[in-house]
């Protein structure tokens, strides 16, 4: 039988009320309240960076305020950036290739709460996963919605709310963002 945090990472409905996946939330916001004290270039930043993100790249940042659910669903390769105030709700997955750059502000929506009403009143939800790729630039204030993959070398202009998955060397801009043109 799996637990709520498995059905969280697997895509399937799962209750954000269980204790295991509150326990991870409080620890991340913890961590988060830290991080909001500091910058990059304070000595204890990569120590708290590393808790809150297991396996961060050490060529990568993400520079403070940062925003997240658990911490753990955050993938990056090597040589991310990642700008002031981004908000990774990393229920389900979050992956950036290496070599891309976030611009300040940007959000990453993992969590997909239920259409029907009723349901929506009990603490559930589904999560689907993000995945961006290698030596792609997400602008200022973009926003990414549930299940998106952005493929390689994409750009996505500022502003943009992705809700559909972008091909390899494409630059989308909008609402919602469509493909402008082939890089």
């Amino acid at each position: 039988m799996k637990s709520e945090f498995e059905k969280m990472r697997g895509g399937e409905l799962y209750s954000f009320a269980d204790e295991k996946v509150t326990d991870s939330i409080f620890h991340a916001q913890k961590l988060c309240a830290r991080l909001r004290m500091m910058s990059i270039y304070d000595d204890n930043y990569r120590e708290v960076i590393e808790e809150l993100i297991p396996g961060i790249p050490v060529d990568s940042t993400i520079c403070p305020p940062f925003h997240c659910d658990h911490g753990t669903g955050i993938i990056l390769g090597e040589n991310v950036f990642i700008n002031y105030n981004a908000t990774m709700l990393d229920s389900g997955f979050i992956r950036i290739g290496k070599n891309t750059k976030v611009g300040p502000n940007c959000q990453f929506y993992t969590p997909n709460h239920p259409m029907n009403y009723v349901e929506r009143q009990k603490p559930q939800e589904t999560a689907y996963p993000i995945t961006i790729g290698e030596d792609c630039w997400i602008a200022g204030g973009v926003i990414i919605c549930p299940g998106v993959t952005i493929g390689n070398r994409c750009i996505i202009a500022a502003g943009s709310v992705v809700t559909r998955d972008i091909p390899d060397d494409s630059l989308a801009a909008g609402c919602p963002a469509v493909v402008k043109r082939k890089l």
